[in-house]
């Protein structure tokens, strides 16, 4: 490849990223104009829902279990049992809880989204609402955004508690461990500001994962075939962008939060 053309390809992958910013900041602003669409938004509510709800429970099950066990085997190596159970609140709560529930939100409510929108530019319905004077973002992008971040901060919580009692099953019948120690060992470690930091991720997941999915789906490229072509890309960009996305606020939370000592 000659330099000319990595340089237009870069240039262009720059385009594509400040038209997804763009996308972004059109929908934060066009959050106050009225009417806000409150029946879309309740559909995508409750579409997401259908479609999460089952295998985030069913994810979080094993992934408590696995946290346990691991952090359970280690504690046990350095003689810290006591702390088994709010390393394991730590862990499920910080980084599990809304990692798992946004790859759910891109891959599966996402992906659909993308879909719809796609389906919908190719049969020029996007075209034909804007021909009207009628803001398709307002009309469909936002209600569709903001469906994916409550519905994501709600799986949070969800997933954060069936994953905390995942550990406790898979530590205390598995392995060994007491009961009333695990239980009285959540405050050991653990504070509100982990709390408040796993809800804030599953708010900025959640946009990301709306926002992405509506460009893509706005902006496929090869009629049906491309919709397919966008959603793959959609649920792809998405997954990278939440781990860098995750990366950055745990680092930042870590420097900026002091940690609780025993």
């Amino acid at each position: 490849m000659t330099t000319p053309q990595f340089a237009v390809k870069g240039l262009a992958g720059l385009r594509e990223i400040g038209k997804l910013c763009s996308l972004g900041l059109d929908v934060f602003r066009l959050t106050f104009r009225r009417p806000f669409q409150v029946r879309e938004f309740v559909q995508q509510c409750w579409f997401i829902v259908s479609v999460t709800i089952l295998p985030a429970a069913l994810v979080a099950i094993p992934f408590g279990g696995v946290i346990a066990l691991q952090l359970g085997s280690l504690t046990r190596q350095i003689g810290a049992q006591s702390v088994t159970g709010s390393a394991s609140v730590l862990a499920v709560i910080q980084q599990a809880s809304p990692i798992i529930t946004a790859l759910l939100i891109a891959g599966a409510g996402g992906s659909a989204m993308c879909a719809d929108l796609g389906s919908r530019k190719i049969r020029e319905e996007i075209d034909a609402m804007e021909a009207l004077a009628v803001s398709p973002i307002h009309r469909l992008v936002v209600p569709r955004v903001y469906a994916a971040i409550v519905i994501c901060v709600l799986l949070n919580g969800m997933v954060s508690v069936v994953g905390v009692l995942g550990g406790y099953f898979f530590n205390v019948i598995l392995q060994g461990g007491t009961p009333g120690a695990y239980l009285a060992t959540f405050s050991a470690l653990a504070q509100l500001p982990d709390l408040w930091i796993s809800e804030i991720k599953a708010v900025l997941f959640g946009f990301v994962a709306g926002v992405v999915a509506a460009y893509r789906g706005l902006n496929p490229k090869g009629g049906p075939k491309g919709v397919g072509d966008a959603v793959n890309q959609a649920v792809v960009i998405t997954f990278l962008l939440l781990f860098f996305l995750n990366f950055v606020l745990t680092t930042i939370y870590l420097q900026v939060v002091p940690r609780k000592g025993l």
